[in-house]
């Protein structure tokens, strides 16, 4: 591919109310270290209103710290070890989390919050990480764009498209790397001839989501790989059905984040509390905010879900290809992408 890629840095949210660039210490019996992605502590994001409820209902102070995109938090987790100041880490999809599990840095804890949650969310079996929400990956569509949307991921390869789809790098983040995996299992071994001729109607592939939403949302391309939910926040906030999910027939990815408790945590009782208050009162926030489904199954959503359709066919990767395939399928990638 001739065309060089486009790598937008992520939003850089350090100046946010809730995040932190220099980490207060762990120690302490008032307090609670959480390791999240950006997007989290960003405006439109959880963590402005989750945090504040849990400080008021619990009397723990919480240390937000914020470090850019899912594959950034793992990186960082898995550099500090040990030493590490995090009592919590939030935000692992379960494509990803075998770095966390493989690098023993994860203490077990079976919350009682866990008979709330669908067995089939529950993707370790050992409790390092909970699911708290869950999603399926999709392209959104800016329906005022005049083009005609596509039918399916092969439909992406066709010249009228040129220019018009946003995409995100797979080593970086989990909606690109929710893609990678996804034309994997529609295409098989031919994955990569897909994502040589998608990446020439790409107008950038971003590092992250939020560069690549924020793009989607300047007009900037009609397409976005995103999720399927992801049209419920214009619905709550903007009051506009303008951007809609699509629905391919060969059927979507799926995602499940996790959160849990470093092995180092330094305030072992407190991260629980944060954990089981994610999974009750925050359940339905951290889900709208999100623009997840919530993991707890009792958990009412607002009518804007309409708007978030569920494809009939859901994929998950099996554990050989996420474990023993994918570092392979990331290199194969970016010797594709960069020729």
């Amino acid at each position: 591919m001739k065309k060089t890629i486009l790598i937008t840095l992520s939003l850089l949210l350090s100046l946010s109310l809730f995040a932190q660039a220099n980490v207060e210490t762990g120690s302490g019996e008032n307090t609670v270290t959480v390791y999240t992605y950006d997007t989290f502590s960003s405006e439109w994001g959880a963590g402005p209103e989750l945090i504040p409820l849990f400080e008021s209902m619990t009397g723990i102070k919480v240390n937000l710290v914020t470090i850019g995109d899912t594959g950034e938090l793992i990186n960082r987790v898995l550099s500090e070890g040990e030493n590490t100041e995090a009592d919590v880490i939030l935000g692992i999809p379960d494509d990803m989390a075998y770095r966390l599990f493989d690098a023993d840095v994860l203490s077990s804890y079976e919350s009682p919050l866990l008979s709330e949650i669908d067995d089939s969310l529950e993707f370790d079996p050992e409790h390092r990480l909970l699911p708290f929400d869950y999603g399926v990956f999709g392209f959104v569509f800016d329906s005022e764009s005049g083009i005609t949307p596509p039918e399916s991921l092969e439909d992406l390869t066709k010249p009228e498209y040129k220019d018009q789809i946003i995409l995100i790098d797979p080593r970086t983040s989990p909606a690109g790397l929710g893609l990678l995996l996804w034309s994997y299992e529609i295409f098989g071994d031919d994955y990569l001839t897909w994502w040589k001729e998608v990446g020439e109607n790409a107008l950038t592939i971003t590092d992250g989501w939020s560069s690549a939403y924020g793009l989607f949302t300047e007009g900037e391309a009609p397409l976005v790989i995103s999720y399927t939910t992801s049209p419920v926040y214009h619905v709550l906030n903007e009051n506009t059905t303008r951007y809609v999910a699509l629905i391919f027939p060969e059927g979507h990815h799926g995602t499940i984040e996790g959160i849990g408790i470093s092995k180092y945590a330094k305030n072992r009782e407190n991260a629980e509390k944060f954990i089981d208050f994610l999974l009750t009162d925050g359940q339905e926030t951290m889900a709208v905010l999100n623009s997840m489904y919530p993991a707890n199954g009792s958990i009412s959503l607002p009518q804007a879900y309409d708007y978030a359709p569920k494809p009939d066919i859901i994929r998950r990767s099996s554990e050989d290809v996420v474990r023993n395939q994918l570092s392979v399928m990331l290199d194969d990638w970016t010797k594709v992408m960069t020729e």
